[in-house]
């Protein structure tokens, strides 16, 4: 078996999974989304005192696994180096304390085997990862082999949610709050299309939101109007930056991982994307679209069968990664 720790932003979450068969046996998730919403959005330091008060509760609860663990991996980058540094620091005394070797997971490869929870992977795969720190086409062949199609100039799709309803006084997280809002309001405020007219394959959010603020300032709006509207812009900018690069590469497999990944109206608009273009569309379970230690462990799975261990010294937190571009 293998042990998981999962802890690069406001989530605290310990998995433990069968390497053979990639069953997951355990798994538990402690959310902070209460203690951090009276902010408007994560406080590191306040994110990293929660993970190390949770963390040791969860690990108490997976004792009886010990005796067969045989690695133990993390999420080392990307993240919060605070938060980061919690589970890192829980994996390296768990690798001394056992004798097991270390495994550090991407957290963004993590979220693309979020799709392969008790299965086997799927390859060669497009993938639209979307979430509050993120927003990339990426292409992957494997574990060892992902590339970056297209990247955020700007503010991430998760991120961008989060600010519209900070700017409407709405709560956080902002992602299922303006979902919920738009089912009630209409397409009746003008906002524009992000780098319509320019010839690359990338994404941009930074002039939705300077509009969506404008229009709140204008008074003639009510709150469902502009969040029904926004959420509309916001996916169709994400369709059109994927259909680009769904026409230049054209997969067979197409994926959308990540929180935002469990937006009912993207996954609408996406299924009739993989109509128009003939491609297999896959998407995780909803209970593991967010930060999650199950997907940690899957990606640990191949990670401990390709021996791609990292040493107790090198194991370090890295706040930021990039992909290479594709070529």
């Amino acid at each position: 078996m293998l042990l998981a720790i999962e802890s690069s932003c406001d989530d605290s979450s310990i998995a433990v999974m069968d390497i053979k068969t990639k069953e997951l046996l355990f798994h538990k998730k402690i959310s902070q989304e209460l203690q951090h919403s009276k902010y408007g959005g994560v406080v590191p330091e306040l994110a990293s005192r929660l993970h190390a008060e949770a963390l040791p509760k969860i690990l108490s609860e997976t004792k009886e696994y010990f005796p067969k663990l045989k690695a133990v991996c993390v999420t080392n980058a990307p993240g919060l180096s605070v938060t980061l540094q919690e589970g890192v620091m829980m994996a390296k005394a768990l690798s001394i304390a056992l004798n097991l070797p270390l495994i550090g997971v991407n957290h963004l490869i993590g979220h693309i085997y979020s799709l392969f929870i008790g299965k086997e992977e799927i390859k060669p795969l497009m993938v639209l990862l979307v979430s509050g720190g993120h927003t990339k086409i990426l292409q992957f062949n494997g574990i060892d082999d992902v590339c970056e199609i297209a990247t955020t100039l700007d503010d991430s799709f998760g991120e961008s949610f989060d600010k519209v309803a900070k700017m409407l006084k709405l709560g956080y997280p902002g992602g299922p709050i303006i979902e919920e809002l738009a089912k009630e309001g209409e397409d009746v405020v003008s906002l524009p299309l992000p780098l319509k007219n320019s010839p690359k394959i990338e994404f941009s959010y930074s002039g939705i939101k300077n509009a969506v603020r404008l229009a709140i300032e204008s008074g003639k709006y009510r709150d469902e109007d502009i969040a029904h509207s926004f959420q509309k812009k916001a996916i169709e900018h994400l369709v059109f930056m994927s259909k680009r690069a769904i026409k230049k590469y054209r997969p067979k497999n197409f994926a959308i991982v990540g929180g935002a990944s469990a937006n009912k109206v993207l996954r609408s608009e996406f299924e009739k994307l993989s109509k128009k273009f003939d491609f297999n569309l896959l998407y995780p379970e909803m209970k593991f679209t967010s930060d999650n230690a199950a997907m940690i462990a899957r990606a640990g799975v191949e990670m401990y069968n390709k021996g791609m261990f990292t040493d107790y010294k090198n194991l370090k937190v890295m706040p930021r990664v990039e992909f290479g571009k594709c070529e």
